[in-house]
């Protein structure tokens, strides 16, 4: 909980071949189950008869979605959903998704979650061929790109498969035209996408704890480089972009993705207590009690008591009223919120030898006042261990951490951390274990942002302030068609 990391988001597709009444609740309940991996914005668009309405806003999916608002989408045989976060603290009503067009063809419902690394490129392309864009959004250029295809091509999914030559980076997409609904991931499979079923209807998610949430069945991953299109003829798929080496952000295992989510054949629970099992290993200690801070790091600090024989204990009520502290805007109320979000079990800590297990740390500020409120409780020693190896690299496929100048790691060592925080002992997962939580794993990963390689070259352009100083006076527009 004490970090600024956004990742780009969570999304949610579902096809009938006939109108059911159920598509409207199976999607709000799937953005319910989706709501971690994005706090900021949602929305939902939703086609009945070829007609797509839609409805989106800043907010969580409980605010967004009143019964009004939710009787006034009706009711069709398809829909797509999309929480976001920002990646840039944009958060701007023309930001939220799904992004819905009409063009030459028809209209296009997409939601998006990933970060292009040759965006600004595509973007200053479109703008000198005359495309006008509304939003910051990574996915207003694809969806610009797909529109364009699609005038000189059969079908949508053959414009998305063209479109998918000239976009870089990481995004696994939902897309809904008039008659299809269609899921795409990366050839590098950078965020997770699975397919499921359901009633005789298909299903797309970011993580199956979404499927769960709707009584759907797993079916399976979706491929890296995979276009999976569900329509009346059925469910088929395009592999021409599969193939290459897969890069999941191991991040979804150690923070993003919900524990009860299983991703690329591993729960995201086991791979937690994995983390907590190699700390113990690589960094022991005596004390008389491991915590957590909730909520992702209450899973390996489970692992690491079990490995180290040391009692775990619950130190932190979380209030669950509120969002990820990393959402707020400014590190002042980040830092506030704290207080508010988590309150210790004074039982549990004072007097003790206290290991406190998070899953990382950005700029340690919050961390610090983790520490200062533990011992404030009375706790005797404070032990920090983290799920996580040390940030000491920029991530340019979805998640915030956009400047080496903002992480700690960047600027102190190891010990010159541990006494910023005023903790008694420091110790990071090694870069070497990060990748082996996820045991057998059907799939590479990612940790670029540890090790600094990365599955594709970073973009030469980092920076989507351009994109924002183009845009004012936009956050009013209306998000809802009818």
């Amino acid at each position: 909980m004490c970090k600024i990391l956004n990742d780009k988001c969570g999304v949610f597709g579902i096809y009938f071949n006939d109108s059911n009444d159920n598509v409207i609740a199976r999607s709000y309940h799937a953005l319910y189950a989706l709501q971690h991996r994005g706090q900021e914005s949602c929305g939902m668009a939703v086609c009945a008869e070829g007609i797509i309405k839609y409805h989106r806003d800043v907010g969580l999916v409980r605010d967004v979605f009143t019964r009004e608002i939710l009787d006034k989408l009706g009711k069709g045989n398809m829909a797509v959903g999309h929480v976001r976060y920002s990646s840039m603290d944009y958060k701007n009503r023309s930001n939220a998704q799904p992004l819905v067009v009409r063009y030459l063809k028809g209209t296009i419902a997409i939601a998006h979650n990933g970060s292009l690394t040759n965006a600004a490129e595509l973007r200053e392309k479109l703008e000198m061929e005359g495309s006008v864009f509304h939003s910051t959004n990574d996915s207003e250029i694809i969806v610009h790109l797909i529109a364009k295809k699609r005038i000189k091509t059969d079908s949508i999914e053959a414009a998305v498969e063209q479109a998918m030559n000239e976009i870089r980076g990481a995004y696994s997409l939902v897309l809904m035209s008039p008659s299809k609904l269609i899921a795409v991931r990366d050839p590098h499979g950078f965020k997770p996408l699975c397919v499921g079923s359901i009633d005789g209807g298909t299903v797309f998610a970011s993580e199956s704890c979404a499927l769960d949430s709707i009584g759907a069945e797993f079916v399976r991953n979706i491929e890296p480089g995979e276009i999976v299109v569900a329509d009346k003829e059925g469910l088929r798929s395009i592999k021409t972009h599969c193939g290459q080496e897969s890069g999941l952000c191991v991040f979804e295992y150690i923070y993003f993705a919900r524990p009860d989510s299983v991703i690329e054949g591993v729960s995201v629970h086991t791979a937690r207590l994995r983390a907590g099992t190699f700390l113990a290993l690589e960094h022991p200690v005596q004390a008389d009690v491991v915590i957590g801070v909730p909520d992702s790091g209450l899973d390996a600090a489970l692992g690491f008591s079990r490995q180290s024989g040391i009692p775990y204990g619950v130190g932190f009520i979380k209030n669950r009223y509120i969002g990820r502290t990393f959402i707020q805007p400014s590190q002042e109320e980040r830092d506030r919120s704290v207080r508010i979000k988590l309150n210790t079990i004074e039982d549990t800590v004072k007097n003790k030898r206290v290991v406190l297990i998070d899953d990382s740390i950005v700029r340690g500020t919050t961390m610090k006042r983790i520490v200062h409120i533990l011992r404030e409780a009375g706790a005797k020693e404070v032990h920090l261990r983290i799920s996580s190896p040390p940030f000491i690299n920029p991530c340019y496929f979805g998640t915030d951490i956009d400047s080496r100048e903002n992480l700690i790691a960047c600027k102190m060592s190891i010990p010159e951390i541990c006494s910023y925080l005023r903790a008694d002992s420091l110790g990071f997962l090694s870069a070497n274990n990060a990748t082996k939580i996820a045991d057998n794993a059907k799939c590479g990963f990612c940790d670029g942002c540890f090790t600094g390689k990365y599955p594709v070259p970073p973009p030469s352009n980092t920076q989507k302030s351009k994109y924002e100083n183009k845009i004012g006076g936009i956050n009013n527009l209306p998000q809802t068609i009818e």
